[in-house]
């Protein structure tokens, strides 16, 4: 008798119950909608759902549903897809560039399904559609400006020093930085004061007996360099694919210095384009506190040495000092943290050499005063005119996002506190993002045209289909009664895969269909093989339950060893694959997995409900 233990059976129907609950989500299909909310990341208000409500009714879109999604934003569910593009129009007309509206795609999963954690799987960009770049950071750049910041800030540190160190020449060469001196006493004090402030440089002379010093940055501090631009690069890239309100953007790096930013849903590159080659940085200027604000703002007319700006947030006006303390350019990094005296929320910011001796300056002299951060951008904007021309609009943006008090003198270090928790976070950001650290190219760009998408998934779908129903026609016919367990078990297997892809949001690509199609053939490789054993124990004469049990127990090892050397090849290819081999990889382990499952567990619990306590010495395989 072969009697599956109750535990199996329950872990089987508690398996197959949960795949189909999850991969359920996929059947409803999507609503074309758009995703409207103030680009300050406040929530959206009532007064702002109607204005949305009234735009569309004067552009002529009724067919429609809006309410607030869970992040404050008013959602527009559109009845009819063709209606999304001349809505985001009518919206991005009305509200003006102070709101994000987002073009998406947003499921009709029911809500029962949701509060379950239902999702449909997430499709990638080959087949979504939508706007492929691959930029890569100009690290020639980042290095040949480090190496022209050391040429300026060491000849002014020994200019500086107490005592002065009198150098005799200088000149930069093969992104080195050579000092000349009178005689060695004066090389050696050099080299000794250079070593202890300047860490990260590697300074030699250029011979025992020559007066020059030869500084270079050491292996180290070029890979932090290039580490550190990449990471400033990609921060502020994903701060500005956010202004394109795509709904399911990817930013990532791939390489040393490449980064990959994918744009679902994006039709037109041109705009994407301009908004990611738009450029920022950032000044530390001290306030003008003595000068009245209110009434230069009033009179139009500015105090001399002073510039008149306005708070991010609450426009009210500012006067800064025209000299600059430190520029953005000169922050190696920040971070949100909290201030160890009073325990509020501050940022956390590191200069570098030249940042740190201007800062250390300035505060020294200025304990209790003001000091702001100036946030600047220039930004391309394109809108069509009423007669359907593209209009580029050159946007300058000047406003402080903080002021805060210098507490005591500090230089490469220091923290700005008076923030709330949000604040210190988006400031950090900003300090972090608000200018490219090295100019970018693009090196790839592709653009995937949403016909060409469905065109993917109608081809993927058909690929995937013609291979089930080949594999099922061909295991019933020869393996008959035994054929029809294992196509149940492969179509198990397939609901499995889209259950698992669709509750860990893994990305759907068509390298990724093509792994489920594989995974098809692998999965019924299994039962052939369990089949084939059982059908050579009958051969030998051993009877039906004896044959099922050695059939199952002999063909074990074999199978696993296929597929966990299958798994093993898979996890190398998502651990160093990039992109559309990841997709692959990920399906596969999935499908290897759950194939496992269904061959060894699933089946064996079929046959022995229908033959375990069968005498018969022959069976229908």
């Amino acid at each position: 008798m072969n009697k599956s233990p109750l535990w199996k059976v329950l872990l089987l129907i508690a398996v197959v119950a949960s795949g189909f609950l999850y991969a359920l989500p996929n059947i409803y299909g999507e609503d074309a909608a758009l995703l409207v909310s103030p680009d300050s990341g406040d929530a959206a208000t009532p007064q702002e759902l109607n204005r949305v409500e009234a735009a569309l009714k004067r552009a002529g879109i009724e067919a429609y549903t809006s309410r607030f999604d869970e992040q404050g934003r008013v959602e527009i569910r559109l009845d009819h897809e063709d209606s999304q593009l001349p809505a985001a129009d009518a919206l991005k007309r009305t509200l003006g560039y102070d709101y994000i509206v987002a073009m998406t795609m947003i499921p009709r999963t029911p809500g029962w399904l949701l509060g379950l954690g239902g999702q449909p799987m997430a499709l990638g960009l080959d087949l979504r559609g939508g706007v492929h770049f691959l930029m890569e950071v100009d690290v020639e750049y980042v290095l040949s400006s480090a190496a022209e910041q050391y040429a300026r800030d060491l000849p002014s540190f020994l200019r500086n020093h107490e005592p002065p160190i009198r150098y005799t020449g200088r000149r930069q060469a093969d992104g080195a930085v050579e000092l000349d001196f009178g005689d060695i006493e004066t090389r050696d004090a050099a080299l000794r004061a250079i070593r202890e402030e300047f860490r990260e440089l590697s300074i030699e002379p250029t011979s025992d007996e020559a007066l020059t010093l030869r500084a270079a940055m050491s292996e180290e501090e070029v890979n932090r360099l290039v580490d550190f631009s990449v990471k400033q690069n990609l921060t502020t890239l994903r701060n500005r694919v956010n202004q394109l309100g795509v709904a399911e953007p990817l930013v990532q790096r791939q390489g040393r210095d490449r980064i990959l930013v994918q744009l679902p849903g994006v039709k037109d590159p041109t705009q994407a384009k301009s908004i990611l080659d738009a450029t920022a940085t950032l000044e530390y200027r001290a306030v003008a506190e003595r000068e009245d604000a209110q009434l230069a703002d009033r009179t139009g007319v500015v105090p001399a040495d002073t510039d008149l700006f306005y708070e991010r947030g609450t426009g009210r006006p500012i006067l800064l000092k025209s000299d600059v303390i430190a520029t953005g350019s000169q922050i190696i990094d920040a971070a949100a943290t909290i201030d160890q005296e009073s325990g509020t929320p501050a940022v956390s910011v590191t200069l570098n050499g030249a940042g740190a001796k201007s800062m250390f300056g300035f505060t020294e002299s200025n304990v209790g005063r003001l000091m702001a951060v100036l946030f600047k951008e220039t930004d391309i904007r394109i809108s069509r005119n009423a007669a359907g021309e593209e209009v580029r609009q050159r946007i300058e943006t000047e406003e402080v996002i903080s002021v805060a008090t210098v507490r005591g003198v500090f230089g490469k270090r220091f923290q700005t506190t008076g923030l709330t928790s949000k604040e210190a976070h988006d400031l950090s950001l900003l300090l972090r993002s608000g200018a490219l650290a090295a100019p970018i190219a693009i090196v790839e760009e592709r653009t995937i045209g949403p016909s060409l998408g469905q065109d993917n998934i109608d081809q993927g779908m058909e690929a995937v289909l013609i291979g089930f129903a080949l594999v099922v026609v061909l295991m019933v016919l020869y393996y008959r009664v035994f054929g029809l367990i294992a196509n149940l078990a492969l179509f198990m297997n397939l609901v499995l895969i889209i259950a698992a892809l669709s509750l860990l949001q893994a990305t759907l690509t068509l390298p990724g269909i093509a792994g489920i199609v594989l995974t098809v053939g692998m999965a019924v490789d299994a039962n052939v093989l369990i089949f084939e054993r059982i059908r050579e124990e009958l051969i030998d004469g051993s009877g039906a339950q004896q044959a099922i049990r050695s059939g199952y127990e002999k063909a074990f090892v074999t199978i696993a060893d296929a597929n966990i050397t299958t798994l093993i090849a898979a996890i190398v290819l998502f651990v160093f694959g990039t992109g559309p081999i990841k997709g692959f990889a990920v399906t596969l382990s999935i499908g290897v997995l759950s194939s496992m499952f269904t061959a060894i567990l699933g089946t064996r619990v079929l046959v022995n409900a229908l033959y375990g306590g069968t005498r018969r010495d022959d069976l229908p395989v």
